[in-house]
Formats: C-alpha cells, sequence, structure tokens
C-alpha cells in the first residue's frame, strides 16, 4: 500500500525525465563556455612581485614609487657574464656588442647599462630593465636565448635578479592548466574504478568535478579580469585541485545515498529524490563549512591569500552546486546502470540489526571492534598523534630565500652564486631607501656605516645609468655620475620632495645576513631620522615584510577559523559538546599532520625551510576538509541515533560512511598529490602536507578515535540538544514511542517525535 502511494505522488513522466534533461542541458552550456578558458588564464593571470606584497608593509609603498624616480615600472635582470680567465679586450668588444642587440628585445626598456667589470677582471655584469608590466618570462627567455647564440666562444652567460626569478618561478608555474589537472583527473578516475569496479559511475563523478571547475574558472576569469581578484600561479594550482577534490567529495556522498536507496528495492526518480534529501543537508553543511574558512583568508594581509579566499570558495560553492544538480541529473537518467557491472539488488546493501555480535565486512567488523573497545582505541589513538604532533618544534616556517622557490634547475639561481664570486653578491637586487630631501645626508651616513651596505647610490635621470654615486663631504651630499670619466656631475631625481637612494647589498639579497641587514638599516633609519621619515624597500625589505605579515595572519586567522566551523557544526547537529569534540580531534590530527610533514620535509626531502603561509594553507584546508568528514559521519550518527539511540547510532553511522569517507578520503589526497608534479616549493609541501593530513584524517580520525570516543560518552556528546533530553527517558535502542492506539511507531515518525 505505501508503495503504491509513493508511486502515486511521484510527478508525471514527462516531468521525471524532463528535469533531469534541463538540468544536464544547463551544465553542459555551462561547462562548453568556461572549458576555453583554461587557455585564457595567462591574460589575467600575473606572477611578479606586486601580486604577493602586503598592502601596509613599507616595501609595497615603495614598490609604488619606484617608478616616479626610476622613470618606468620595471624590473632589474642582471646578465653575469664570466670567462676561463681575466676577459680580453676583444671579448668585452663582442660582450658590448651583445649589450647593443638587447635593446631590440620587445620588453626590455631603455637605459641598458654598459657592461660592468669586476675586480678581478674575469666577469662582467650588466644591469637589464624590464617592463614589469609585460610578459617578464617571454623577455629573459629571449635575452638568454641572444646570450647563448651570439656571445664570444669562450664565454658563459646568466640571466638572475629579480626578473630572473621571476621567469624562473613563472615557467614553474606553466604546467598548472595542463600536466597537473591531467595528473588530478586521472589520478581520481583509476581510484573510483578500484573503489566501485564501474566503468560508467567514475565517468559521471568525474563530469561532476570537470564541469564545476569549467564554471568556475569562467566566474573567476572575469572577476580578475575586472580586476577585482589577484589571481596568480599559485591561486590557480589551488582552486584546480581544491574544486577536483571537493566536488568529487561531495559526489561521492550522493552517489552512497543513491547507491543506498537503489539497494533497497527503490525505482531511478525515488532513488533519486531519497537520495537528494539524505545528501543534502550534509553536502552543503560540508561546502558552507569550507566556505567559511576560506573566507577568513580575507582578514589576510597579504593579496595572495586575501584572493584565495574568495576565489576558491567561489570553485566550492559550484562544487556544492555541480554535485546536487548536476550529478542527481546524470544518475535520475542513467538509473542503476552507474553502477553496471555491480548493480545493488534488493537488500544487498544493509546495516546488521546488532552490530556489537558477530558481523560480516571490513566496517561492521570494524564497528564491532569499536563497540568492544572504545576507550582502548581513542585513548591510544590519541597518543599517537601527539606523539606525531611533537614533530612541529621542527618545523621551519619562517621563510625561504627566492633563490629555493623552484625545485630543480635554476638558472637565476645558478647565476646568483656566479654573481656572489666575482660582484657584491647583492648586485642587481639593492635595498631603496625614500628620505626627504633635507634629510640624505643623515640617511647616507646611516647606510655607509652599515657593514651590510658595500655602496650608495641615488637615482639621477640626468645620469647615463639612471643612478648617481652619493657621499657625504663637509656635512653635504656629494653626486657623481657612474659612467666614462668626464661626464657631468648629474642631480638626484627628486619626487615629492623625496629622494631615492640606491644601497648593493654584500650578501644575496635573499640571504638571512641581507635580511639582518635591512632590519638593521631600518631601525637605525627611525633612530637617526626618525620613526616613519624613511621608507626602506626592495627585493630583501618585500620578503622581510611578506614573511612578517605571514606570521601575522596566521596567528590571526587560525582562532578565527576554529571558531567560525564551531558554530557551524553547533548549528548543524544541535550540540555543544559533540562540535567541541570533533573540533579538538581535528586540531590534533592537523597537528599530526604538520609535524610527521617536517621531520620529512628535514630528513628526507632535505627542503631549506618553509614559507610562512605554508602552515595557515595547511590548517585551513585540513581543517575545513576535515570537518566534511566529520559531517559527512556525525550527519548520519545524528540520524540513526534519532531511530536506534546513540550508541547504535555511532556503529550505524560508521558502517553507513565508512566507505564513502575512506573512499572520499584517498580521492582528495590523490588530488592534492599533484601539486608535487608542480616545481615549485610552497605547493610541494602543501601537496604532502594536506594529502598526507587527509589520509591520516579519514583512516585514523575519523574511522576509529572519533567513533570509538563517541562510543565511550554515549548520549551526552548530543548535550545539551532535544535529542539528549529526548534519550534520557527513552530506553535505547529497541523500545520506541507508540502512538495512542498501541501501534510501534514508524522510524519517520520516532525522529519527528524527538525533533519536536
Amino acid at each position: 500500500m505505501s508503495s503504491t502511494r509513493s508511486r502515486d505522488r511521484q510527478p508525471p513522466r514527462w516531468l521525471r525525465i524532463g528535469i533531469p534533461i534541463v538540468l544536464v542541458l544547463i551544465w553542459l552550456v555551462g561547462g562548453s563556455i568556461g572549458g576555453p578558458y583554461f587557455g585564457k588564464v595567462d591574460e589575467v593571470a600575473t606572477n611578479n612581485q606586486s601580486s604577493f606584497l602586503p598592502e601596509s608593509a613599507d616595501a609595497t609603498q615603495v614598490s609604488e614609487r619606484l617608478p616616479d624616480f626610476l622613470g618606468g615600472d620595471s624590473i632589474p635582470a642582471v646578465v653575469v657574464v664570466t670567462g676561463d680567465r681575466a676577459l680580453t679586450d676583444d671579448q668585452l668588444a663582442g660582450v658590448q656588442t651583445v649589450v647593443d642587440d638587447l635593446s631590440g628585445i620587445e620588453g626590455v626598456q631603455d637605459d641598458v647599462s654598459p657592461p660592468i667589470a669586476s675586480d678581478d677582471g674575469e666577469a662582467v655584469q650588466i644591469f637589464v630593465p624590464i617592463d614589469a608590466s609585460g610578459e617578464v618570462r617571454v623577455t629573459v627567455e629571449e635575452i638568454r636565448t641572444l646570450l647563448q647564440d651570439d656571445l664570444p666562444e669562450g664565454l658563459d652567460a646568466w640571466v638572475t635578479g629579480p626578473a630572473g626569478f621571476t621567469a624562473d618561478l613563472v615557467k614553474g608555474f606553466l604546467g598548472i592548466d595542463g600536466l597537473l589537472l591531467l595528473v588530478a583527473l586521472i589520478a581520481v578516475f583509476v581510484i573510483l574504478v578500484i573503489v566501485y569496479r564501474s566503468p560508467l559511475l567514475p565517468i559521471l563523478v568525474l563530469l561532476t568535478s570537470v564541469f564545476a571547475l569549467c564554471v568556475a574558472l569562467l566566474t573567476v576569469w572575469w572577476l580578475a579580469y575586472a580586476g577585482i581578484f589577484v589571481l596568480n600561479g599559485q591561486v590557480q594550482g589551488i582552486l584546480f585541485i581544491l574544486v577536483i577534490g571537493a566536488a568529487t567529495d561531495y559526489a561521492l556522498l550522493y552517489v552512497a545515498r543513491f547507491r543506498e536507496a537503489i539497494g533497497t528495492g527503490a525505482r531511478r526518480w525515488q532513488a533519486t529524490t531519497t537520495a537528494w534529501r539524505g545528501a543534502f543537508e550534509p553536502i552543503l553543511a560540508s561546502g558552507g563549512t569550507v566556505i567559511a574558512g576560506l573566507l577568513c583568508l580575507l582578514l589576510s594581509d597579504l593579496a595572495t591569500n586575501r584572493a584565495l579566499g574568495p576565489i576558491a570558495s567561489i570553485g566550492i560553492a559550484f562544487s556544492v552546486l555541480s554535485a546536487l544538480t548536476f550529478l542527481p541529473a546524470l544518475l535520475a537518467l542513467v538509473g542503476k546502470a552507474a553502477f553496471w557491472p555491480f548493480i545493488p539488488t534488493h537488500g544487498s546493501i544493509s546495516i546488521p540489526d546488532d552490530l556489537t555480535q558477530t558481523v560480516r565486512g571490513f566496517w561492521p567488523r570494524q564497528a564491532r571492534f569499536i563497540a568492544r573497545h572504545a576507550r582502548s582505541i581513542w585513548v591510544i589513538s590519541t597518543i599517537v598523534l601527539l606523539v606525531a604532533a611533537a614533530g612541529v618544534t621542527q618545523l621551519k616556517a619562517d621563510g625561504v630565500p627566492s633563490s629555493d622557490l623552484v625545485l630543480g634547475a635554476s638558472e637565476a639561481r645558478d647565476g646568483q652564486d656566479v654573481l656572489g664570486e666575482h660582484f657584491p653578491a647583492g648586485s642587481g637586487s639593492p635595498v631603496y631607501v625614500i628620505v626627504p630631501e633635507a634629510q640624505v645626508t643623515d640617511a647616507v651616513g646611516v647606510m655607509a656605516a652599515s657593514d651590510g651596505v658595500e655602496s650608495v647610490a641615488a637615482a639621477s635621470g640626468d645620469s647615463p645609468t639612471g643612478q648617481a654615486t652619493v657621499t657625504v663631504q663637509d656635512g653635504a651630499p656629494v653626486y657623481a655620475a657612474v659612467g666614462p670619466p668626464g661626464t657631468p656631475a648629474p642631480e638626484p631625481t627628486v619626487s615629492d620632495g623625496d629622494v631615492l637612494l640606491v644601497g648593493t647589498l654584500t650578501d644575496a639579497a635573499d640571504s638571512v645576513a641581507a635580511e639582518d641587514t635591512v632590519r638593521q638599516l631600518r631601525a637605525d633609519l627611525d633612530d637617526e631620522l626618525g620613526t616613519g621619515t624613511a621608507l626602506v624597500g626592495g627585493v630583501t625589505a618585500t620578503d622581510i615584510d611578506s614573511n612578517d605579515t605571514s606570521i601575522r595572519d596566521r596567528t590571526i586567522i587560525i582562532p578565527v577559523v576554529l571558531v567560525v566551523i564551531l558554530l557551524i557544526l553547533m548549528l548543524l547537529l544541535r550540540a555543544v559538546l559533540a562540535p567541541v569534540l570533533l573540533i579538538l580531534s581535528v586540531i590534533l590530527s592537523f597537528g599530526a599532520a604538520l609535524g610527521v610533514s617536517a621531520l620529512v620535509f628535514d630528513n628526507l626531502f632535505r627542503f631549506p625551510g618553509a614559507d610562512p603561509s605554508v602552515p595557515l594553507y595547511g590548517f585551513v584546508f585540513l581543517v575545513a576538509l576535515g570537518v566534511d568528514y566529520n559531517i559527512f559521519l556525525m550527519s548520519r550518527v545524528r540520524e540513526e541515533s534519532l531511530a536506534h539511540g546513540t550508541r547504535p547510532g555511532i556503529l550505524r553511522g560508521l558502517v553507513a560512511t565508512g566507505g564513502v569517507i575512506t573512499s572520499a578520503g584517498l580521492v582528495l589526497a590523490a588530488t592534492f598529490a599533484a601539486l608535487g608534479v608542480i616545481p615549485i616549493l610552497f605547493l610541494a609541501q602543501i601537496a604532502f602536507i594536506v594529502a598526507f593530513g587527509v589520509l591520516l584524517d579519514t583512516f585514523v580520525v575519523r574511522s576509529l578515535l572519533v567513533p570509538a570516543l563517541s562510543y565511550d560518552i554515549g548520549r551526552a556528546i548530543w548535550w545539551p540538544s532535544k535529542l539528549w533530553r529526548a534519550q534520557d527517558a527513552v530506553p535505547e535502542p529497541a523500545e520506541r514511542l507508540t502512538a495512542a492506539d498501541g501501534a510501534p511507531l514508524t522510524r519517520e515518525e520516532y525522529r519527528r517525535t524527538l525533533e519536536s
């Protein structure tokens, strides 16, 4: 009778077919429009330093004012040329000929410096200003090609300096929209085929992820084009991986519900509506949690972090939308054939009534194991995670030299080493100091007194090289041209009453010694000129400000993320104790993942350190995504607890979600691990931290710690919700409430009674 009424309540056939077809067509149109934008990301993406600068820092203010003194928005490249011995006059003449040809390369600005010989005569350096608003990588590659083809025989050349490192960094990101996506999709497909043993279902799940990414990229592209967000390779790579991983996770949750409904004998439309009702709340809550965590990055002072928050949130929003519309439409059209050749049959998917007795199947046996040894399991799991978390003390996340950002070969890094053998190591990446013209003398005195500053010059449009050496005589600055003898003494360029001083550092600009020099310069200039009078910028100052800002960001953002996610869990579970325990488990899991990662980075990969934002990104991804699995598990536990009581509900929830959480964890770990194919240190570290952390969360925290702890505590985990109070008065699990006529309540009636 009930089955007949259920069929009677179904919409007409044309609507049951028409709604899925319309939804599929909408997504096909969106995907077909967004797909071609994969090849257009470079049009709106930037990888120059300005996309990483903290807005409020001195280095940012200096960077914004440099064009006023230097006559254009440029980024310097340093060409260093060496021979086997001291360079001959013929070799120097050949180098000069090549330098003259550099001006003909598109993107190279005027004022290319003449070759400057080293004291040992074995090398020369040339400063080449490159248009920062153009294709820096292309320009640098053309310079490198020209040097390789036209330099006199017996000479070697390298292009280094800020432009050289930018070119190598951009080159490292080139595989993001091709290789990265391909590796991630192949990994997901293989895992899904192994888990579901079906050729069609993995394709449907991947279509859900790919179409979500296409529409998300379309939206992000236009927002970046309008200048609303900064899109660079780092943000782009994380967006791709996050959407593929999250959309697949949400799709698997829906697939599990759909498969469960098919296994109960439900027809196609009934299975669709049943699965949608069961998956809607956890998917929406999971997506909302991730979005809330990501939007906390808006509190960051770094442009890249602030951009990642809303950009990744857009990706998650379309992942949720695709999993709740596109995939249900596909499965509504395909039906149980999606699981061919292992189609669930009626009664094939069921949870044993008593999981504390002898049962078959991995997850029922796991539930029985937890029921018998709950306290021992969660205590031992906690101790193991705490021991792993102790490795956090070995994590060196206070910044790395820019020369180490690219993994593998880097001409800029090799060139910097060669440069340091013949010239002051800081050549080409000077410290810039903007001071009032009236206080140039005092500022020059401070800079000249520093052991870390080799020489001091002033920006000068009158000088052939754009700079004039500056010294102090009789209490006044004296300017001299950098050029051929007899060149008239230039005047410094003055902008808004300020002068730009250029200090050549003794040490490499990205070294710890250079950072110490710049920090001391700032302190000495504040003491001598007054706090805030002098602005200190340049490559080294930018690294300092970026690292300091990243440390400040993670100190503020991490607690905010925890509070936001805790509140969302309280709303979802209608309880206080359970969300608090879940948050504590996530923190413990993150600490263990970071601790193991630190040991691996130091002892296996031999990484030089980590950017301060690595722990922040790892935390946001692991906590937000880890809570996903908490939500998948505990929302089902709550549903089962309403009908069967808390402890049986915990075991039944574990059995019902164990498979989907495990497969989702494997997929997410594989997609983040794919970031490792991009030869960028930051992405490689994020790839390992998140991939390992997700696996730890999947196989230890969600499979052992959380269910065992919840089972040991019992119904008190729902404190102070109505479910907890109702169960105080209701024996669990078998003796249910009865209606007025004495007949047992159905499961739905029982749940509504407890919730009312």
